[in-house]
């Protein structure tokens, strides 16, 4: 058996073949594995175990064959590396983690493993989370299915990687400030970040507790609902996981519920489903730095929206600019005090050699820390530090409240979903801004935003342009919602992709 996943490319598809016995979940393990093996020049992968995946995929064998199966059992999904896992290496990209393991798992692993999804190891990305390319992971960069030479976006970016080159089914990412959307963007999948407290951050090794937020990456939206599904839920081990959503309890079943809902309204109407759509496009999202060939995949996306009964309307975010620098105030000073706990005294990196403690700290934390990490540290210390808290850390914040207040009245007055760009450009060779990597920064100007009000969305493919080398590169759209609406975001999303066929292109065979 080859490429098992490019025979069954979708979850469904999977699971039919799976339950009908036309494959085991032992077989489709191995043949991932083969696939991982063969794409190692993708640098994906940063720790797989053979013995521990084709241990719970047996169970999973077990499970189905006595009938006992879910949607998700037998499936290979993998985890971005800043989830913690037992057996697997959890090294959030970083030295300073480097052979650390984990005695319990994260409870994004937990759901996804108690559905009965098969582990096949983790994944590499941005070291801690930090960056926009997964090009400063210490184990070196992720390359990008689609041009090796170019980046896969970032955090996630392995993770958007691995599914596009169908080394997985599907995987999990987080979003800081547009980790799981860029990266889709960018591979040419699907990916979605949900409301802030949605799914559980407990287990997740913290970038910036106030923004993160876990979310899976498959090739489409259909895919997403059964991934995102069993993610999300109350977790009482988690201080910012939310008790209810829209007054319904968080838990699994509510995303669905939400999407069928959705979905069946649209069906109301067939030859214009989305019939009473506002789309609204921010004005902002199309200034001084879209590439023309983003700019026009967007504006066919737009159209077809249109065809399909939704109607656009012209919005503004005013603050858009300005959620840059807000984000990198905020950011960095929870990075500053989360990564303190990197002392070299309880676990974690320890420098060999130093002459007492402060200097075994300090020894640890710079031989441990990458340069980025480095510099998000000593700018989240310096915003934080007497004399500049009320200047740039309070300020921030009620920036930040600002671009709350815009979202929501675009979002209660004008428009149900918001469009745009997720990215500039297509994906950028791996050696750009090499020698300026604050450049990379001004690239996250369409997801900041999203992050700092704590919203959902989501990227789908819906279109191409060429890259530095030549070569055609994904081009995703940036969809947007209100609180807790992931399951409207997802089925706007699946009647977009019912129509074209972006998120079926294979790397390799566009």
């Amino acid at each position: 058996m080859s490429n098992a996943l490019q025979r069954y490319p979708s979850i469904a598809a999977l699971h039919q073949a799976l339950a009908s016995r036309q494959l085991s979940a032992t077989e489709l393990a191995q043949d991932c594995l083969r696939q991982i093996e063969l794409h190692a020049n993708l640098n994906a992968f940063v720790h797989t175990d053979a013995d521990l995946t084709l241990a719970q995929a047996r169970e999973a064998d077990n499970l189905l064959a006595a009938g006992r199966g879910t949607l998700l059992t037998g499936l290979p999904i993998a985890h971005k590396d800043v989830f913690v896992t037992q057996g697997w290496r959890s090294t959030a990209g970083s030295n300073m983690l480097k052979q650390y393991t984990s005695p319990f798992d994260a409870t994004v692993v937990h759901n996804l493993r108690a559905a009965g999804c098969v582990t096949l190891g983790k994944l590499n990305c941005d070291e801690f989370a930090m960056g926009s390319g997964n090009k400063h992971s210490a184990f070196g960069p992720t390359h990008n299915p689609w041009d090796t030479s170019a980046v896969p976006g970032g955090s996630s970016g392995a993770s958007a990687a691995a599914v596009a080159a169908k080394l997985v089914i599907a995987a999990t990412g987080t979003d800081t400030g547009g980790s799981v959307r860029q990266p889709a963007a960018l591979c040419g999948v699907t990916g979605i970040k949900p409301t802030y407290g949605a799914v559980s951050r407990y287990g997740m090794i913290a970038y910036g507790s106030s923004l993160d937020q876990a979310g899976p990456l498959a090739s489409s939206a259909l895919d997403l609902v059964d991934m995102l599904d069993v993610m999300s839920g109350f977790d009482n081990k988690d201080s910012t996981s939310a008790e209810h959503c829209k007054g319904v309890p968080n838990a699994p079943g509510r995303i669905r519920a939400e999407f069928n809902n959705a979905d069946k309204s649209f069906h109301s109407n067939a030859t214009q489903p989305l019939k009473g759509l506002r789309i609204g496009v921010p004005k902002e999202f199309f200034g001084e730095g879209l590439s023309n060939d983003v700019a026009q995949a967007i504006e066919v996306a737009l159209q077809q929206f249109e065809k399909l009964g939704a109607q656009r309307v012209d919005i503004s975010l005013p603050r858009t600019a300005l959620s840059i620098p807000a984000y990198y105030v905020i950011a960095p000073a929870e990075a500053s005090s989360n990564l303190s706990r990197y002392d070299g005294v309880r676990y974690g990196h320890r420098s060999a050699s130093y002459s007492d403690l402060e200097d075994m700290t300090a020894r640890s934390r710079a031989e441990g820390f990458g340069a980025e990490v480095k510099r998000r540290i000593l700018i989240g210390t310096y915003v934080l530090s007497h004399g500049y808290y009320d200047a740039y850390y309070l300020q921030a914040q009620r920036l930040r409240r600002m671009i709350v207040d815009d979202f929501q009245a675009a979002l209660t007055q004008q428009c149900d979903v918001i469009m745009g760009p997720v990215t500039p450009t297509v994906a950028q060779p791996i050696a750009h801004n090499q020698h300026d990597p604050t450049a990379d920064w001004l690239a996250d100007i369409y997801t900041l935003g999203l992050n700092l009000a704590g919203l959902p969305g989501m990227s789908i493919p819906c279109g191409f342009g060429p890259g530095a080398s030549g070569k055609p590169l994904p081009i995703g759209l940036q969809i947007i919602g209100n609180y807790f609406d992931e399951g409207r975001l997802l089925a706007v999303a699946h009647q977009f992709q019912q129509v074209t066929d972006w998120h079926q292109r294979v790397a390799g065979q566009a």
